[in-house]
């Protein structure tokens, strides 16, 4: 099956040598995203619904651009801090109730940065 790997332009990807999508066969896996922004700052300090939402849309762009659809995603994968809330859930549900992936939440003591509340992993699988 062949392999493409997709990047969103964050300097570290190239630095650390990581894509934030990877793409093979109609499989799409979208690695561990948090809510920093092409400028370093994290969108959204303190709050777990606008973390949550602006990952979400950052990923769901990604699949798009590996040629799927947010209808496509069958796996989120949540990895959130102690001081996250249920707003952020309320954003998840906008985005994807009626699309029902599987989900799993997982507690962690810390992110790389303090105000980072979450952090998200994504796949889909194309619908040909």
């Amino acid at each position: 099956m062949k392999r493409i790997n997709y990047s969103s332009g964050a300097p570290l990807e190239q630095k650390m040598g990581y894509s934030r999508a990877v793409r093979i066969g109609d499989f799409i896996f979208v690695g561990g995203t948090t809510s920093v922004q092409p400028d370093g700052s994290v969108y959204g300090e303190g709050d777990s619904y606008a973390q949550v939402k602006y990952i979400l849309e950052k990923q769901i762009k990604m699949i798009e651009q590996a040629g799927g659809k947010k209808e496509d995603v069958y796996n989120v994968q949540m990895f959130w801090t102690p001081d996250f809330d249920k707003s952020g859930m309320k954003a998840y549900t906008e985005l994807f109730h009626d699309v029902m992936p599987l989900c799993t939440a997982v507690t962690v003591s810390s992110l790389n940065r303090p105000t980072q509340l979450v952090e998200i992993e994504m796949s889909a699988a194309v619908q040909t």
